[in-house]
């Protein structure tokens, strides 16, 4: 199925009144990994809805891609807003625009930078220093006079995994002979399978890794049944005397994650929420440590299935002691961004 049967697919489904979300869950389910991306359904839906009736692409008269146009800035910052932590290739195969432009839209239109592995607006105002100061000092009280304990944080988020890994250059580097070719690194094509992962664990390993079944995103409903109630179940298997009498949440403010039916459960079930600045995944061990991890340690998996058991198989070998390194480096980071007034710190980092 080409492009433009796609497209009419999409423009006979929204006539209909569906809703892009719905129509994108379709054609995964009837193209898999040939589907076009929710990104690209989103947009020609929104095309159609405005009254547009072709469904061929728009002669472009020698106009280069590269153009700062409203579209295409548009078209980036919903690329990033499904993936904060997607990588220039992904954007590339997400928008077929040039680096040049996407790196411009980001920095010039955008204004963002990447913090660890996520995108980021590019400077935070006042207020967000302040906000992040202040809750770094408050959640470090408490470390500091024992009325927390490290070993009581569970932290999760969820990331995007694809089916073939395309590490760092350093890592792709190999020794070739004289009048040898190098290696071929492939980039990713926008049809590349992937799957979403939530993520959860302590100072003392996993808690939970969940493939999000294909087609679904995490809404609210969706964190609480797949995600926090087997997180809960391992609390509670864990800790057969203790339960979760003491256990604090870490995760960031994504909408899923802050919405009145998930901090309801979460107080149901005894669980304090650790505050999270906005903006901050340089606070979030998922976002510093994990997801980075993962990404360099797994190798090309041929379906969902095998992706699923090679993510499992990289987060359980994981020694303890690096689990509990990463939270002690997480008291660290909060002393860093107290001492850097508020502002990001990556680049004080030793």
């Amino acid at each position: 199925m080409d492009n433009e049967l796609n497209r009419y697919y999409i423009k006979i489904r929204t006539i209909l009144g569906i809703d892009p979300k719905t129509i994108h869950e379709e054609l995964v389910t009837a193209l898999g990994p040939n589907a076009p991306s929710y990104t690209t359904v989103t947009r020609w839906a929104k095309r159609f809805r405005e009254g547009r009736e072709e469904v061929n692409d728009d002669p472009r008269f020698g106009r280069p891609i590269s153009e700062l146009t409203d579209e295409n800035i548009e078209l980036v910052r919903q690329v990033i807003s499904n993936d904060p932590h997607s990588t220039y290739d992904e954007i590339i195969a997400e928008t077929s625009l040039s680096h040049g432009t996407i790196e411009r839209i980001i920095h010039d239109c955008l204004k963002m930078k990447k913090v660890t592995s996520r995108w980021v607006p590019h400077e935070l105002t006042d207020e967000q220093k302040q906000q992040r100061v202040q809750l770094c000092r408050e959640n470090l009280a408490k470390f500091q006079t024992g009325s927390w304990r490290l070993c009581d944080i569970i932290t999760g988020d969820e990331t995007w995994i694809y089916h073939r890994q395309i590490h760092h250059k350093s890592k792709n580097a190999s020794w070739v002979g004289e009048g040898e070719s190098p290696t071929t690194v492939v980039r990713r094509s926008r049809f590349e399978p992937k799957n979403l992962f939530s993520i959860f664990f302590k100072s003392n390993g996993p808690v939970l890794i969940h493939c999000v079944d294909e087609g679904k995103t995490i809404d609210h409903n969706y964190y609480i049944e797949n995600c926090l109630k087997p997180v809960v179940k391992e609390i509670l298997k864990q800790r057969r005397s203790a339960g979760t009498q003491g256990i604090k949440l870490l995760h960031d403010n994504a909408r899923p994650h802050t919405h009145s039916d998930v901090i309801n459960y979460l107080t149901e079930q005894r669980i304090k929420i650790m505050p999270h600045p906005p903006y901050s995944p340089d606070l979030a061990p998922c976002d510093y440590w994990l997801n980075d991890y993962i990404k360099c340690n797994l190798s090309d998996q041929p379906n969902e299935k095998s992706l699923a058991r090679a993510v499992s198989k990289v987060v359980k070998n994981i020694p303890e002691e690096e689990y509990k390194k990463t939270f002690d480096k997480l008291l660290e980071r909060m002393e860093l961004c107290i001492n850097n007034h508020g502002d990001y710190f990556e680049h004080l980092i030793k």
